[in-house]
């Protein structure tokens, strides 16, 4: 899969998706933190790469529409942040992943579900 994470992801995140084969390009290392929600949903469509971040603001559709690309993810940390929780919410996405394609969808991980989002045919 080609995924782009977002700044708050971190080092950790890149190396456990790297391990599990997947193209990563992140957004620190290809200098472009600090740059725009708009910016960077509009780089992940060009580059065709799943976005995958802590940021909730991507869960607005109208905004961000997943199936304009190779979808969103956005991982739910729950009350607090650390890198143990990081770490099992990429592994519960990644889970999923070996049987459901992420492409146009917007994925919601939070402890204990996914929650996923398609674009009807009606929309």
């Amino acid at each position: 899969m080609r995924i782009k994470v977002d700044e708050n992801i971190g080092a950790v995140g890149v190396g456990l998706l790297r391990e599990r084969g997947h193209d990563v390009a992140s957004v620190y290392d290809q200098g472009l933190s600090g740059c725009t929600d708009d910016r960077l949903f509009e780089i992940c469509t060009a580059e065709n790469r799943t976005l995958i971040t802590l940021d909730r603001d991507f869960g607005h559709v109208t905004r961000f529409p997943p199936e304009r690309g190779a979808g969103i993810v956005i991982l739910e940390l729950g009350g607090s942040a650390s890198l143990q929780l990081l770490r099992n919410r990429l592994n519960d996405f990644l889970a999923i992943t070996s049987s459901r394609s992420v492409n146009g969808g917007l994925w919601i991980v939070e402890p204990g579900r996914v929650r996923v989002r398609l674009k009807k045919d009606s929309e």
